[in-house]
């Protein structure tokens, strides 16, 4: 792991979108109250498990395709979240085992668990960035991602339900579209984003819950999540509810029973290819 970062403390009066996405997947990298409010979350959301389930294996197939599919070499991973196996890089490097990603993050306790996201094969490489999605320059220049990426060839870009923890006063697609803008032609967008499209009362209320934790959210309609691949070519079947994207790619997961519905998963998802 890169010494050069500093861990801040790591602030437990008060719930963290990333620990309480840890508890929606089992694991058991949170702590109390971050269990509570996923609890009160779960219990005007109950879908909220599979939502969580369903994305983590849409970043899986959606890794595999721009692999496979697209020649991708080079990942950059933005709100990477608490580490669950098997990582991006894990799946990339499955695929591709010369493959290099970055990830980043602004909380702290991914930065202590960052050591799971550094075990590289031997021919890619990875490391981990302590930064933040609201200061994309900043993340953009730094030297540990110069040293891992080359930034002349192509990168796909992944962001997985981090966009809507952007509010539209913090101008979430200029921050998108700055990100896309120094990538080369042949880059990538891999995106997710929670919706209320198809239960609009029941994430009033999640909304609620992550504002008075103190994390300001926007969940957005499918119109607006396609917002984010303008000028992008969408890969088939364009911005769809998560389970539906590309499931003979395999999902990372398996279902043992029917498959979810849309309103479970209430998760857009979509692929673009840079020109």
């Amino acid at each position: 792991m890169n010494t050069s970062h500093t861990a801040r403390e790591i602030d437990t009066s008060r719930p963290h979108s990333a620990r309480m996405y840890d508890y929606y997947l089992g694991g058991k990298d949170h702590f109390e109250v971050d269990k509570k409010a996923a609890e009160a979350v779960a219990e005007a959301y109950p879908g909220i498990f599979v939502c969580a389930r369903e994305n983590r294996a849409f970043m899986h197939r959606a890794t595999r395709v721009l692999a496979r599919e697209h020649g991708i070499r080079q990942w950059l991973d933005i709100g990477t979240g608490i580490p669950t196996e098997p990582n991006l890089h894990q799946v990339a490097q499955s695929e591709i085992p010369e493959a290099r990603v970055v990830y980043a993050d602004n909380d702290p306790l991914v930065l202590k668990y960052a050591e799971r996201l550094m075990r590289s094969s031997p021919q890619g490489r990875t490391t981990y960035i302590e930064a933040d999605v609201n200061d994309p320059g900043a993340l953009i220049e730094s030297e540990e991602l110069a040293a891992v990426l080359d930034m002349s060839r192509p990168v796909a870009l992944s962001l997985n339900a981090l966009m809507h923890f952007v509010t539209d006063a913090q101008d979430p697609y200029g921050i998108v579209e700055g990100l896309l803008a120094i990538l080369p032609a042949g880059s990538a967008l891999a995106l997710s984003h929670c919706t209320p499209d198809f239960d609009p009362e029941t994430w009033e209320k999640v909304t609620a819950i992550y504002t008075d934790a103190g994390t300001p959210v926007q969940f957005r309609a499918q119109k607006d999540v396609a917002r984010f691949f303008d000028g992008l070519d969408l890969l088939d079947p364009g911005i769809t509810v998560g389970h539906r994207w590309r499931p003979d790619a395999g999902s990372g997961t398996e279902q043992d029973s029917e498959p979810p519905t849309d309103a479970q998963v209430s998760l857009w998802t979509g692929v673009g290819i840079k020109r």
